[in-house]
């Protein structure tokens, strides 16, 4: 059986999700972990629509170091497909909604695109962005690239 590289898995993990899972760091320096839904730009920039006021973008705020999990959980057990991303994430700022509110939302599976009105001044929502400096794939153990025989995470460059 072929087995697609490691970036080509990264890529259609990303490609054919909607929700990730955010990891952010509490001010007791515990973990806070949020399902969002998000639009992924060149494999290396995450969007997702959040309240300023949730738990997981005040942590953002203090600490803008995250870590993201995008889980296919529509395959059988053994077929595991997941991509973990260590991230730097930030709100964009109202001046730069412009050059990027195009590449930040995908209209599919029920969402919508937002305007921009909707996400600066006196709005409930911002658009939060999260680059990725880092890229892993779970690689299970009978993979021919995993010579231990144990589910691993292996390196994956998506963008290239």
């Amino acid at each position: 059986m072929a087995h697609e590289d490691l970036d080509a898995t990264a890529r259609r993990v990303i490609d054919a999700n909607h929700y990730m899972t955010l990891a952010t760091t509490q001010p007791d320096g515990g973990p806070r972990v949020s399902p969002v839904y998000y639009t992924a730009a060149r494999y290396t920039d995450f969007y997702w629509v959040s309240s300023p006021d949730a738990r997981h973008s005040r942590n953002i705020e203090a600490e803008p170091n995250v870590e993201i999990v995008i889980f296919d959980s529509s395959v059988p057990v053994g077929e595991t497909a997941a991509v973990y991303l260590q991230a730097h994430a930030r709100e964009v700022e109202a001046d730069a909604l412009e050059a990027v509110v195009d590449e930040a939302f995908r209209t599919i599976a029920g969402a919508r695109a937002f305007a921009r009105v909707e996400l600066q001044g006196k709005a409930p929502l911002r658009l939060y962005v999260a680059h990725a400096t880092q890229c892993e794939v779970h690689v299970p153990g009978r993979h021919p690239l995993n010579p231990t025989g144990i589910d691993v995470r292996m390196p994956a460059r998506p963008a290239d």
